[in-house]
C-alpha cells in the first residue's frame, strides 16, 4: 500500500484511532493526560538519542505513533463537556425531572418537526449557577408565535428530560446521534414560558444567522417559490431546514443529495471563481502570500456565513490547505492535503468523524484521486464537450467506489441513474453557485433586476424537475438493501484489491484480488448462519399493536393497522433490512402463540382470558383492557407482563405500579422499546 508510505497519513490514522477508543471506552481525563504526557516524554528521549546515530532505532517510530493515539484519546477526552465540573449535567444529577429556572441561548434552528420546533441551545445558568453544555430545546407549535432568533436569551422554568432510545429495533438512533454532538438532554416547554432577557452580547452563529436573515429579506420582493428559495437557501447559504419533504426525497432518490449540502464540490468551484478573480494580485510584490491570506479569508467568512456545519469546516479546511500550499510554491500531494485537513478538522472537531457526511466526502474525494485517472485514460477525445463530459462520468463513477459500501450500510438504497443526474447537474452547478452568488450581492445592494431573478428562479426550478423526473424512475431505485458494517468492510478490501489488480496486472495482485472474493464469499456465509435465529418480537407502535414472529429468513407479521398506517410506517421494513429477511408474510393477530417451549398470552380490550391448565410464560397486554391484574397474576401466574403501545397511558402506569409492588417484570413497550423473545 503505498499511500501508508506518506508519514502525515500514518499519523492521521493513529490519531483517528485514537478518537475511536476516547470515544467507545470511558478513559478518565486524568489517566489520558498522564499516559499522553509519558508518551510524549518517551518520544522526546529518543528524539535525542536518535538525532546523531546513523543507524535509527524503531523505538521514535513506534513511540511517534502510539503519541498520535494517544493525543486522539486526550482530544476527544477534552472536547467532551462533561469532564468539566461546570457542565449542568452535575446540577441535575438528582432529581432530574425536577422543575429547574434555565438561562439559556438560543444555538441553531433545527427542521421543525410535527408537534415541535426544534432549537439547539446554549446552557447559561441552571437555578442561578452558571454553567456549561448543550441541550435540545422542543417548543410546542404554535401558528400565532414565530421562530425563536438566534443570540435570543430565555429564561425557563422547566425540567430536563432524557433523550429517547429508539423504540424499535434498527431504527434511526436520534439519541447516539445528539450525544456525538455533546447533546445529552432535552427540554420541552411553550412560547408563553419562555421570559425573553436582554443581551448585548453576539457569536458568530448570531451573526451569520443576521447575515442570512437580511440575504432573505432582500430576496422577498423578487417572488421566488418556496422550493426554489430553499435550493437557494441550501446551495449557498448552507442551510436545508426549508426544503420540502417530497424534493429532498427526489434529490436522495436520483442520488444528487450530496448537491443540496455544501461540500468540497460547492468550495472548490468557489475557490476556483475566487482564484479567477484575484488572480491580477499575484502580480504585484508579496502578491501571492496577499492572495493566498484573501481566498482563506473569503472562504472562512463564507463557512461562517453557511453555519459552519461539518460538510462547509472540512470543506473549507481542505481547499484552504490547498490554496496556502499553492500560493506559497510549496509541492502539494493531495493525499497529504487531505490528511493534514482531516488532522486539523478533527483536533478541534473529534466528534466530526462519527458524521455521515463527513466520512462520505472524504471517501468520495480519496476515491477519485485514486481512481478517477484510471477511467479517464480509457477513452480519449480532442472534443471539448465530450471530453468534459466524459471526465464528469469518470469523476462521479470513481467517487460512487468510494462511497456506496458506506451509503448502503446507512441509506440502504442505490440509485442506479446517479450518473445521469450527476452528468446534467455538476457541468451547471459552477455556473448556478457563481450566477447565485452575483445574485445575492445584486439583491444586498439593490440593483437586481427583476428579469435576473426570474431567469434564475427557472433555472433553478428546472433543475428540481429534472432531479424529480429521474427519482421518478423507481425501477433504477433498489431500495431496502439489508447491508451490515460487516459487508462495508468486506467491501472495501474488495474495491481496493479490484483496483491494485486493474494497475499492477500480476500474479500477486490477481492472488489478492480472488482472496478478497473469498472474503466476500465467507462475510455472506456468517451473516446467513448468525442471522438465522428465531425470534418473536412485540414491536412499539402507538395507538396500534404491531406482532412480528421471525423464523430464520422470513417474518410473520400481525397487527390492527389500517391501511393509511402500514403504508406510513417503517417498523417491519427496518427490522427486515437491518436482519437480512427477504419474505414477509400477513397473518391475524392470535390470542395464544406457542414459542418452542415458551408461552405468549395476548389479552386484548374485552379482557378474556378464560384458559384452564394453562400457564403462559408471557402476558401481553394491548388495547386497555379492563382487567384486575393482580386476579390475573394469581389465576395465571405469567413470568413477564408486557403492555404495547395501544394502551392507555394511565392504564400501563397503574399496571406498572401493581407489577412493581408484587415483584413481578413489568415491560412497557412505550418507555424500553420492542419486547423480542428468543426461542
Amino acid at each position: 500500500m503505498r499511500l501508508l508510505n506518506f508519514t502525515i497519513i500514518k499519523l492521521t490514522s493513529c490519531f483517528i484511532l485514537g478518537i475511536v477508543i476516547g470515544f467507545g471506552f470511558n478513559i478518565p481525563l486524568h489517566l489520558s493526560l498522564l499516559l499522553t504526557g509519558s508518551a510524549l516524554l518517551l518520544l522526546t528521549t529518543f528524539y535525542f538519542i536518535d538525532r546523531n546515530r546513523l543507524v535509527k532505532t524503531v523505538w521514535f517510530g513506534f513511540f511517534s505513533f502510539v503519541s498520535m493515539v494517544l493525543v486522539g484519546v486526550l482530544v476527544t477526552n477534552l472536547h467532551n463537556e462533561k469532564n468539566n465540573a461546570k457542565h449542568y449535567s452535575y446540577q441535575i444529577s438528582e432529581e432530574k425531572d425536577s422543575l429547574k429556572t434555565i438561562t439559556f441561548r438560543i444555538r441553531e434552528v433545527l427542521k421543525p418537526g410535527n408537534y415541535y420546533d426544534k432549537y439547539i441551545i446554549d446552557l447559561l445558568a441552571v437555578n442561578d449557577k452558571k454553567v456549561i453544555g448543550k441541550s435540545l430545546l422542543n417548543i410546542q407549535k404554535d401558528s400565532l408565535t414565530k421562530p425563536l432568533k438566534v443570540d435570543a436569551i430565555f429564561i425557563s422554568r422547566t425540567a430536563f428530560k432524557d433523550l429517547i432510545n429508539p423504540l424499535n429495533p434498527n431504527q434511526f438512533n436520534y439519541k447516539s446521534y445528539l450525544e456525538k454532538k455533546y447533546i445529552y438532554h432535552q427540554i420541552f416547554t411553550t412560547e408563553p414560558s419562555l421570559f425573553k432577557v436582554k443581551s448585548g452580547t453576539q457569536t458568530l452563529f448570531g451573526i451569520a444567522n443576521r447575515i442570512r436573515n437580511h440575504i432573505n429579506e432582500k430576496l422577498k420582493p423578487y417572488h421566488f417559490k418556496p422550493d426554489e428559495i430553499a435550493i437557494i437557501n441550501a446551495l449557498i447559504l448552507g442551510q436545508r431546514q426549508d426544503i420540502s419533504e417530497e424534493v429532498y426525497t427526489s434529490y436522495t432518490n436520483a442520488g444528487a443529495i450530496h448537491i443540496l449540502a455544501i461540500s468540497g464540490l460547492h468550495i472548490g468551484l468557489i475557490l476556483l471563481i475566487l482564484q479567477f478573480i484575484f488572480k491580477p494580485i499575484t502580480h504585484i510584490k508579496h502578491g501571492k502570500l496577499l492572495n493566498a491570506i484573501l481566498l482563506v479569508s473569503v472562504l472562512w467568512s463564507f463557512a461562517i456565513v453557511a453555519g459552519l456545519s461539518a460538510s462547509v469546516t472540512r470543506a473549507v479546511t481542505m481547499f484552504s490547505v490547498v490554496a496556502i500550499a499553492k500560493n506559497l510554491n510549496r509541492p502539494t500531494n493531495i493525499y497529504n492535503t487531505l490528511a493534514i485537513s482531516m488532522l486539523i478538522i478533527l483536533l478541534f472537531k473529534p466528534m466530526f468523524l462519527f458524521d455521515v457526511g463527513f466520512q462520505l466526502s472524504y471517501l468520495a474525494v480519496f476515491a477519485i484521486v485514486a481512481i478517477d485517472p484510471l477511467l479517464y485514460k480509457l477513452w480519449k477525445t480532442t472534443y471539448w464537450l465530450p471530453d468534459k463530459l466524459w471526465h464528469t462520468l469518470t469523476v462521479t463513477v470513481s467517487a460512487q467506489f468510494g462511497i456506496i459500501p458506506l451509503s448502503l450500510y446507512y441509506f440502504h438504497q442505490l440509485p442506479s441513474l446517479f450518473f445521469l443526474s450527476n452528468l446534467v447537474i455538476i457541468p451547471l452547478l459552477g455556473l448556478i453557485l457563481g450566477f447565485g452568488i452575483l445574485l445575492i450581492l445584486l439583491a444586498v445592494l439593490n440593483m437586481l433586476p427583476q428579469f435576473l431573478a426570474t431567469g434564475y428562479g427557472y433555472i433553478i426550478s428546472l433543475m428540481n424537475e429534472f432531479v424529480g423526473w429521474v427519482s421518478k424512475q423507481e425501477e433504477f431505485l433498489f431500495k431496502d438493501i439489508p447491508f451490515s458494517l460487516l459487508y462495508v468492510f468486506v467491501a472495501y478490501v474488495f474495491i481496493i484489491f479490484l483496483v491494485r489488480f486493474y494497475v499492477k496486472r500480476n500474479f500477486s495482485a490477481l492472488k489478492w484480488f480472488l482472496i478478497s472474493i473469498i472474503i466476500i464469499q465467507s462475510a455472506i456465509i456468517y451473516t446467513n448462519y448468525n442471522t438465522s435465529e428465531n425470534q418473536f418480537i412485540v414491536f412499539h407502535k402507538s395507538r396500534y399493536t404491531l406482532l412480528g414472529n421471525s423464523l430464520k429468513n422470513s417474518i410473520t407479521v400481525a397487527s390492527d393497522l389500517d391501511l393509511i398506517e402500514k403504508l406510513k410506517t417503517k417498523i417491519i421494513k427496518d427490522y427486515t433490512v437491518g436482519n437480512h429477511i427477504k419474505t414477509i408474510y400477513e397473518d391475524t393477530l392470535q390470542s395464544v402463540y406457542i414459542l418452542n417451549t415458551k408461552k405468549l398470552l395476548v389479552i386484548d380490550s374485552l379482557g378474556i382470558y378464560n384458559i384452564k391448565s394453562f400457564q403462559p410464560d408471557y402476558v401481553l397486554l394491548r388495547q386497555s383492557p379492563k382487567i384486575n391484574l393482580n386476579r390475573l397474576i394469581d389465576s395465571i401466574k405469567p413470568k413477564y407482563v408486557i403492555a404495547d403501545g395501544s394502551n392507555y397511558k394511565s392504564y400501563v402506569e397503574r399496571w406498572e405500579a401493581i407489577c412493581k409492588k408484587r415483584k413481578l417484570p413489568f415491560y412497557p413497550t412505550s418507555k424500553k422499546g420492542a419486547f423480542i423473545i428468543d426461542y
